[in-house]
């Protein structure tokens, strides 16, 4: 991966995720498209977190405490095949996430299946401490017919497999129009977008 433009890439992310702090969490718009946070995308409002459950434990990451963008990749891309998904710990204290999104463009019938090989560190959650973020990258369709999404509906998933943390989260379209298709795939959680980025961008 050309190194220049992932270090311009960090930068435009970073400006996408800023957080206002004060009466509440205000979402900035920038090249790399609106942030969610609360679960809605414009939503302005941020809910801190509450108890994490039995002291010294970790609560999973929920829709309160995120906050979430998508990216193209590279961004001057046409056709918005790669997207880089980013979230951001908006929360007052460290949560977990855990395996991979549960992403769903549109209207489709099913979520994006995991590349089972993206996964850094298995069976181990990605912990966030307040104002960290993660990554997970996601390759939107492949040869065959398409459709038109517009709209991605992220979930996280619980602590134990099947379960999930929280409400689904309406990511912000980083285009007005996805052409989708059931060769989508994700990645798992990582910190290093780099590294999520390697399993998408040469499919």
């Amino acid at each position: 991966m050309n190194m220049k433009s992932l270090t311009g890439r960090r930068v435009a992310v970073a400006a996408g995720l800023v957080l206002a702090l004060g009466g509440g969490l205000s979402a900035q718009a920038s090249a790399t498209g609106p942030l969610t946070i609360g679960g809605k995308a414009g939503d302005a409002v941020a809910h801190r977190s509450g108890g994490s459950g039995a002291k010294g434990t970790v609560a999973p990451c929920s829709q309160e405490v995120l906050g979430v963008s998508a990216t193209k990749e590279p961004a001057d891309s046409e056709d918005a095949r790669h997207l880089l998904l980013t979230v951001q710990n908006a929360g007052d204290k460290k949560c977990n996430l855990y395996r991979y999104p549960l992403v769903r463009l549109g209207a489709g019938k099913n979520t994006a299946r995991v590349i089972e090989e993206s996964d850094p560190n298995p069976g181990v959650p990605v912990t966030l401490a307040p104002g960290e973020e993660a990554y997970a990258g996601l390759l939107v369709n492949g040869p065959m017919d398409e459709y038109e999404a517009k709209s991605i509906t992220l979930s996280l998933q619980g602590r134990k497999p099947g379960s999930s943390a929280g409400k689904p989260i309406d990511v912000p379209m980083p285009v007005e129009t996805l052409y989708a298709n059931d060769f989508q795939r994700v990645t798992y959680w990582t910190t290093a977008p780099g590294f999520a980025l390697d399993f998408i961008m040469s499919k």
